[in-house]
């Protein structure tokens, strides 16, 4: 049985249903909390996958050039490593922005302002032949809960999802890296307490912080039957499982910069 690898950012954003998920599909999971000083390992030697969370941090350094978090520059480091070496890798919100600036692609403060609560996604047609978005429909239901974006994908990334406001959605770097902008792991509880936590900006967008969560409440039975079957087959990448025809060519985006170790 194999082992993912899963970065906690944030102690309010956990692996919570995509972990039930992930496990239920055979895939062990090891959840590194660095938010509490857990120390990230060198190598993913003995891991079978890297999964990268979401948290209230930004991708980018601030100003006066400090990371977003202290642990950042590590973890891109090991982005950069699992993307190298083949490991099948999954960020999530942040996680994605993480992979997408590790990689040269640009993470910004949104001009398109926050984007919170329940939302749909438009699968571009290079979905089509990717192994994980292509069982996906046109049309996904996701959480939403973020006010950076990527702007700028990194060289040879497929673009997989977007929308309107935020083009760069979901995108694959490789053959077996994606980043996703959205959240698929919320459930009702962890919702409320972003709700909570972020009521400033839920009141300087005229939302109301209960309704928003049972807005998202309304739409995680869609959310689960998009996003379980997706958690299904990246265990299964990662278990050596996935049929070899639903992978991609491995020369495929495989010679990515190498920025840094």
């Amino acid at each position: 049985m194999g082992t993912a690898l899963v970065i906690e950012n944030d102690p309010t954003d956990d692996p919570r249903r995509l972990g039930e998920w992930l496990t239920e599909a055979g895939l062990q999971l090891t959840v590194l909390r660095p938010h509490a000083g857990e120390a990230l390992p060198e190598t993913l030697d003995d891991y079978s996958a890297l999964i990268v969370l979401g948290g209230d941090q930004n991708a980018y350094p601030g100003g006066d050039g400090v990371p977003g978090a202290p642990w950042f520059p590590a973890l891109e480091g090991l982005l950069r490593k699992a993307v190298r070496n083949r490991v099948p890798t999954l960020g999530v919100c942040l996680g994605g922005q993480l992979l997408a600036a590790a990689h040269g692609g640009l993470v910004e403060r949104s001009t398109s302002g926050p984007e919170i609560g329940p939302g749909l996604v438009g699968k571009r047609d290079a979905a089509d032949t990717d192994p994980l978005f292509k069982w996906v429909p046109l049309l996904p239901d996701v959480i939403q809960w973020h006010r950076d974006e990527i702007t700028e994908l990194p060289l040879r990334a497929v673009l997989l999802a977007a929308s309107s406001r935020f083009p760069n959605q979901a995108f694959r770097l490789g053959d077996r890296a994606w980043g996703l902008q959205f959240h698929i792991e919320c459930d009702v509880a962890m919702v409320e307490r972003w709700a909570a936590d972020d009521s400033a900006t839920l009141d300087a967008l005229g939302y109301d912080a209960e309704a928003v969560a049972y807005a998202i409440a309304a739409v995680l039975a869609d959310v689960e039957d998009v996003w379980q079957p997706f958690a299904a087959r990246f265990a299964a990448l990662a278990l050596g499982t996935l049929p070899d025809a639903d992978i991609p060519n491995p020369g495929v985006g495989r010679t990515l910069p190498l920025l840094g170790q």
